[in-house]
């Protein structure tokens, strides 16, 4: 998404036509553990016996789901190695794990769960990861933030418009800083970050405070 555009005008420059869901990230995300070999491998080339003790899977199961990823045209190889008499691939991901709205809106409530519960699986386990590690609250100028809302209709689509727009300008960023690191420019050392976002519907509970309760490190 360039920088000009907002989530809204594409949304607004799409109404009129109709959305055409992409089988291919659909089925790729159908599956848990296709989610998190596609998700694994946006963030790095590994092959499947990596992967198959990174999330303590059998071997032949995890290679099976690689295959269908490939036969998908969501991951590619990329190399191979010699490994004890046997050939290990190495793949690299050609598309992110990603639904937008229309996508989202037309997949069944079963999928959008299976797909829930994997994204959340991985982001809070990465917290817990962190947080055990010491590294959450290593820098000072960390963001942390909770804030009930309540919002209507036409506030609701505006929040997620904004968050959509950070997502895009964050994946931009990370490119830019890939640039500068790889050129030796001055942007600092670099920085191993994880960007977590939720907005969903709370379910009533009567007992929420109207006012926003907001944590956030001084910078």
């Amino acid at each position: 998404m360039s920088k000009t555009t907002t989530v809204a005008e594409r949304r607004n420059g799409a109404a009129n036509k109709p959305h055409e869901l992409d089988s291919n990230i659909v089925k790729a995300l159908s599956h848990p553990l296709r989610m998190r070999i596609l998700t694994r491998l946006n963030e790095g080339v590994a092959s499947p016996n990596e992967m198959s003790k990174e999330f303590e899977e059998s071997l032949p199961l995890v290679s099976y789901h690689v295959r269908i990823l490939r036969e998908l045209d969501c991951i590619e190889l990329v190399r191979t190695t010699p490994r004890r008499g046997a050939i290990e691939h190495h793949y690299r991901a050609l598309t992110r794990p990603f639904l937008d709205d229309d996508d989202w809106a037309q997949l069944p409530p079963s999928a959008r769960k299976a797909v829930s519960n994997t994204v959340l699986s991985k982001m809070l386990g990465d917290v817990r990861t962190a947080v055990t590690a010491g590294t959450f609250d290593e820098r000072a100028d960390r963001h942390l933030s909770y804030a009930p809302l309540m919002l209507d209709e036409q506030g609701w689509r505006d929040l997620g418009d904004r968050l959509g727009e950070v997502l895009a300008w964050a994946i931009e960023e990370q490119a830019t800083s890939a640039g500068r690191l790889q050129d030796g420019q001055s942007g600092g050392p670099e920085v191993r970050a994880r960007l977590s976002m939720l907005a969903y519907s709370a379910p009533p509970t009567g007992s929420e405070s109207a006012a926003p309760k907001r944590r956030r490190s001084k910078r």
